[in-house]
């Protein structure tokens, strides 16, 4: 077999737009014949899948993974052209073993691309998803697996973002995936011991307090979470607008501070009317769990991802530390 060098493997890459390992290994079945090679990556359809790269993917889905024992999750958000092939076998297999990829190796980065130059210097490529051997198949990375997909589907496909979760101690990662799987939630939730983790009405909680996030999409877990500019900024909008309705000037910071409790109900998890029972707040449905379980249940942190909405707001409250109801 010729010996493969770095030049050789270049010019394959500007000439096809294929990948790396992609090149280097055609080039190895070619035998180091530039030309063959190229009709090597051309016959798997790779050749031309650069060129798709390019194309907006604002379709797509929502996958992700949740440990046996409950303790280890991942969300992806894997994004095609149209929502032809979004509801294709391949795309949803390929985001389905991408979620569990994840959670098994937990990636920093998309890309390498993504990292800023400060932090490149104590960054491995491995440690970026696309550099990564694929778990189910360590023959290729899974920027490679994405582009023989490109390739399949005709279409471009992009993994645009991720986060994996962890629970420390009694407690779990919940999700949940909206109907269409265009919304995706995952979030973190402590119980007061491994005994109540296990109760039928903890899982019920858990999983009603996800689906009120996909639906309600809050902004933070607590009033105490939301961060002082943004009080600040709320608080001005709402004096303004009492102004402009001629409120007494000496009763416009009462009347903004008596509206931000709507605020609070929008943005905050725990001060949200519970999507099955208005009469009742979030906060209160924790606490009446709570009562049940033998102790303080909290949700730590929690992610909500909307299909397209990646470049946008990112959807993630996390606290320091759990914030208990």
């Amino acid at each position: 077999m010729a010996e493969i060098s770095a030049q050789l493997v270049k010019q394959l890459r500007e000439r096809t737009g294929a990948g790396m390992m992609e090149c280097k290994k055609a080039l190895q079945e070619a035998n180091g014949d530039l030309a063959e090679a190229e009709v090597v990556l051309r016959k798997r359809g790779i050749a031309g899948a650069s060129k798709k790269e390019s194309r907006t993917t604002r379709q797509g889905l929502i996958n992700s993974f949740i440990s046996s024992d409950g303790k280890l999750g991942a969300l992806v958000e894997v994004n095609c052209e149209s929502d032809f092939v979004a509801r294709t076998e391949d795309f949803q297999n390929l985001a389905a073993d991408v979620a569990a990829h994840i959670a098994a190796t937990r990636p920093k980065a998309v890309r390498l691309e993504d990292v800023t130059e400060a932090e490149r210097a104590n960054f491995k490529a491995n440690e970026t998803l696309y550099e990564q051997k694929f778990t189910k198949d360590g023959g290729v990375t899974v920027g490679e697996l994405v582009r023989s997909k490109i390739a399949k589907l005709g279409e471009n496909i992009n993994i645009s973002r991720f986060v994996v979760y962890e629970v420390k101690g009694n407690g779990v990662v919940g999700q949940y995936i909206h109907t269409g799987s265009q919304i995706g939630v995952l979030l973190e939730v402590h119980s007061p011991s491994a005994e109540a983790t296990e109760k039928p009405d903890f899982k019920t909680l858990v999983r009603d307090i996800a689906m009120q996030i996909a639906a309600a999409n809050p902004q933070y877990v607590s009033k105490e979470n939301v961060p002082g500019d943004v009080l600040e900024k709320e608080r001005t909008i709402q004096r303004e607008r009492a102004l402009n309705e001629g409120k007494p000037e000496k009763m416009v910071d009462k009347i903004a501070e008596g509206r931000m409790s709507k605020f609070y109900e929008e943005v905050c998890l725990l001060e949200q009317p519970f999507i099955r029972e208005n009469t009742v707040s979030v906060g209160e449905l924790i606490r009446t769990a709570s009562s049940k379980l033998g102790g303080p249940v909290s949700v730590s942190r929690f992610v909500r991802y909307k299909v397209g909405d990646a470049g946008d707001a990112p959807g993630v409250q996390e606290s320091p530390l759990p914030v208990t109801a």
